[in-house]
């Protein structure tokens, strides 16, 4: 089994909007044998983009994002302190604290980031290009 931690976009992307993914992307994240993961961190990034109305979903964050994690079978990736320390850690590629601590995350559990972000491509992370 491999694991794999989605950013956000390509999160809302595999519920909403999957042609936009690659077909191996999306052939790899319907793979039962592989585990998504999704961080706490999207979760919040999620719900401040709903609440500043800059993103629309069917129904609030609170809801939708626990009910479309069962539904896809996503697994939840809590936030550690050794993850938000680690971002002191990473040079200033991108501004985006949300992805800063994606990137930080997938390099501290050394786990592949799908992401469709090319700048996170300078970090020393692996990355799946969505």
């Amino acid at each position: 089994m491999s694991r794999y931690l989605l950013d956000t976009q390509v999160w809302l992307w595999l519920l909403a909007e999957p042609r936009r993914l690659r077909d191996d992307v999306c052939d790899l994240l319907a793979d039962a044998a592989n585990e998504i993961l999704l961080s706490a961190a999207s979760s919040w990034e999620i719900s401040i983009k709903y609440r500043l109305g800059k993103l629309v979903l069917p129904e609030p964050p609170r809801s939708y994002v626990p009910d479309r994690m069962r539904r896809s079978g996503t697994t939840p990736l809590a936030i550690e302190h050794d993850h938000v320390l680690r971002v002191a850690e990473l040079p200033d590629h991108h501004r985006d604290p949300f992805d800063r601590l994606l990137v930080a995350q997938a390099q501290t559990l050394d786990i592949p980031l799908v992401t469709a972000d090319t700048q996170l491509q300078a970090y020393d992370v692996t990355t799946l290009r969505a």
